[in-house]
Parts: C-alpha cells; sequence; structure tokens
C-alpha cells in the first residue's frame, strides 16, 4: 500500500489518542469524578482508527456503548466528548446523554447507542437516505459480537442486502457479551460466515493489523461506494479493561490476558512505522506526551465548565 506519510503518523497519532483518552477516564470514574457508566475501548484501537482511515467527512458511522474509539476516529472533540462525560453543558449532548449517546452530526456521528445493536438498523436506514437520495455516502456500522446474536442484525443487513444499500457492517468481536463467551452463544468459529445467509461478502480479519484493516475495510467501503452493496467484516479483538468501569474480568483466563497483552496494536503499528523510516523512539515518545497534554486540558475543560441549569432539563428532549 501506498499512503503518504501524514495520513500514517495520523493514524497513529489517533490510536494513541483513543488509548491515553480512554486510560484517563477510568482514572477519573475511579476517583468517583464521573457520572453514570463507561465502557472504554482501550485494545480495540486499530480497528475505529482503520476503518475511519478510509471514509470522508460526510460518510456516516453508528456506534455502541463502547464508542469513545469510534468518535476520536472519525474526528470527534475530546474537549467536548469529556466535557459530556462529566456531565457539563459544553459536551456534545449538553452534559445529558453521557458516554453512551454522543453524536455529532456535522462530522457524520449518527450516535452511540446504549441499546445492543441498534446501531445496524440505523446505519441500514442512514445508507437508504444515501441511495434515495443519489449521493454515494457510505455508512460503518460498529457493534459486537453480542449483538450478532440480535434481532436487529437479521433485520438490519437483511434490508441492506436486499437493496444494495452502501454499508459496511464491522463485527468488533472481543469475545465477550458482557461476561458471557461466544462460544457459549454461537457454533460458528467465524461470525463473518453469516454473511452467507445474506449473500453478500463476509470476511474475518486480524484487529491487531491497522494495515490490514485500512486495506481490506477500504475495499468493502470502496464496493459500497460504487453501488455494489454492503459487506460483513469481523474483526477479532480484545478489551483490555472490563466491560464497564467496576467489572473485574473474573470470567477471563490469565493465559488469554497475557496473550493478548501481547498482541497491543499500538505497539505493533509503532514497531512497524519504525521499521518503515516513518517513525522514530523519539517522535513516538513526543506524540505520547503532546496527546497526553491535550487529554489532560480535556479534562481541565470539563471540570471548570458548568453543569447544564435545572430549568433546562426539558430542553432537547423530544416526547
Amino acid at each position: 500500500m501506498n499512503i503518504e506519510k501524514e495520513k500514517l503518523l495520523e493514524m497513529f497519532r489517533k490510536m494513541v489518542m483513543i488509548r491515553q483518552f480512554e486510560t484517563r477516564v477510568k482514572k477519573s470514574f475511579a476517583e468517583g469524578d464521573m457520572p453514570g457508566f463507561v465502557h472504554l475501548y482501550a485494545g480495540e484501537e486499530a480497528i475505529a482508527v482503520g476503518c475511519c482511515a478510509n471514509l470522508r467527512t460526510d460518510d456516516y458511522i453508528t456506534s455502541t456503548h463502547r464508542g469513545h474509539g469510534h468518535l476520536i476516529a472519525k474526528g470527534g472533540k475530546i474537549t467536548l466528548m469529556m466535557a459530556e462525560l462529566y456531565g457539563k453543558k459544553a459536551g456534545y449532548c449538553k452534559g445529558k446523554g453521557g458516554s453512551m449517546h454522543i453524536a455529532d452530526m456535522d462530522l457524520g456521528i449518527l450516535g452511540a447507542n446504549g441499546i445492543v445493536g441498534a446501531g445496524i438498523t440505523i446505519a441500514t436506514g442512514a445508507g437508504l437516505s444515501a441511495k434515495l437520495r443519489g449521493t454515494d455516502q457510505v455508512t460503518l456500522c460498529f457493534f459486537g459480537d453480542g449483538a450478532s446474536n440480535t434481532t436487529r442484525f437479521h433485520e438490519g443487513i437483511n434490508l441492506a442486502a436486499i437493496w444494495d444499500l452502501p454499508v459496511v457492517f464491522i463485527i468488533e468481536n472481543n469475545h465477550y457479551a458482557e461476561s458471557t463467551s461466544i462460544s457459549s452463544t454461537c457454533k460458528l468459529k467465524n461470525l463473518s460466515e453469516r454473511a452467507v445467509a445474506y449473500g453478500i461478502p463476509g470476511e474475518t480479519i486480524d484487529s491487531n493489523d491497522v494495515m490490514e484493516i485500512y486495506e481490506k475495510v477500504g475495499r468493502a467501503i470502496d464496493r459500497a461506494r460504487k453501488g455494489k452493496g454492503p459487506s460483513i467484516i469481523e474483526c477479532k479483538t480484545y478489551r483490555i479493561f472490563g466491560h464497564e468501569e467496576g467489572d473485574l474480568q473474573t470470567y477471563k483466563t490469565k493465559v488469554d490476558i497475557e496473550a493478548w497483552g501481547k498482541k497491543d496494536p499500538i505497539e505493533i503499528f509503532k514497531k512497524w512505522l519504525i521499521e518503515e523510516g516513518t517513525l522514530t523512539e523519539a517522535e513516538a515518545s513526543r506524540i505520547n506526551q503532546e496527546i497526553k497534554t491535550a487529554v489532560e486540558e480535556a479534562v481541565k475543560f470539563a471540570k471548570e465548565s458548568p453543569y447544564p441549569a435545572p430549568e433546562e432539563t426539558l430542553e432537547d428532549v423530544y416526547v
């Protein structure tokens, strides 16, 4: 692949940004600074960045309860994200949505979603909209292995298939639906094989290799943009932290945790960039420090921002 240096470095920067953001959110939540619940994306950075690096600003994504990584990869502002997590008026949803409901229509971010699998049918709707309007916009739909067992999976993907809609469905298979292993709920070794039932392409790829994700998801996006319909791509991954903060992960084995820990997608990408002469250790350290500073500034911005006033409770609420 011939990718310009600036784009490769931006992909690396976004992966580091996601990890730093999630690590800081974990700390804030543990300290009791942050209301609500948070579901962290650390360990899965290559998927969001590798996928979204293929998109235009006017393309769409739908996200999940574990959505911070998708939002950052699509260009979301961490100051507004952090403010939203802190429940502040300066946040993306004026402090009323929290972690699981962040959206930015200007960036094509149709929203994270607290309902498992709900983004699948929203993505199908976005794909239908693009087709009816005659644009070549594509929608990326992120969801987990657990969501692939919901009725929304069948309903949304079946409609996208029969109407040849420009949607790429990304299964982020982190092996657990909360604490239930996918092996307990599905006989298939690869969830992408379900694509056969809808007559569309399906593929399982290495979620720790951001370049493989960029290339193969890019092909699926190009196919969708040309009017050839949807695809399913399964990315086998592993979340570093629990299902939600406070989850002790007692259902995971020490062997699995150690094995996946050796396949950190950020370290793999950094090593490759250094070998290719695109990055140096010193530059990587500088990027890490710059992003750490930016994340701390986002926390400061969030803490210093006001809460929404009580009389604003019913504003922006549709009944």
